[in-house]
């Protein structure tokens, strides 16, 4: 992240000392656990610019402190950071959690999900209920063990959230 650049590239620079002291404090007070992060002053054009690293987190979710002590947490796609669902969540939380495998049973539902995203590549939570005659939190566990055991990816959009089945698990299907 570079503070200091506008978004068409122009250098406005930053009083580095009170920009830098804002990032670090929100860091420590906002974010749940606290995040982590590098930083680097550069001197372009006479004018300062703060480039701050935060590494990929070794332990998600990271929550921000929102009004009223709401604890939401964000997923960095390309350039936008867009609210997690609750999927990604449990996905996040079962796999701190998983110390050994992941049991599942195929049923004919799992059958139906794999057929179907063979067939049209892509499907929806609300899409997988409705195929399927399941309600929400059955259909839920069965996105965040494919995920976790990654049969599945999970592709989170501005405006949609869909699974597709991982290119690894195809492939392995194929050669099998």
């Amino acid at each position: 992240m570079l503070l200091g650049v506008k978004d068409n590239g122009v250098i406005a620079g930053i009083r580095s000392d009170e920009e830098l002291y804002m990032i670090q404090a929100a860091a420590e007070l906002y974010s749940k656990p606290q995040v982590i992060f590098g930083s680097r002053m550069w001197n372009i054009e006479g004018k300062t610019i703060l480039e701050i690293n935060i590494p990929k987190s070794k332990d998600p979710p990271h929550y921000v402190v929102e009004n009223n002590d709401i604890l939401l947490s964000y997923i960095r796609v390309h350039d936008q950071n867009l609210l997690a669902n609750h999927i990604m969540l449990k996905v996040w939380e079962k796999k701190k959690e998983r110390k050994t495998g992941t049991l599942i049973r195929f049923t004919d539902i799992e059958k139906l999900l794999l057929e179907y995203l063979n067939t049209f590549q892509t499907i929806t939570l609300s899409k997988f209920c409705r195929l399927a005659h399941i309600p929400r939190f059955q259909a839920e566990d069965i996105l965040v063990n494919f995920i976790i055991l990654d049969i599945i990816k999970i592709e989170i959009t501005e405006k949609l959230i869909y699974y597709i089945i991982n290119e690894k698990f195809e492939k392995t299907m194929i050669e099998t």
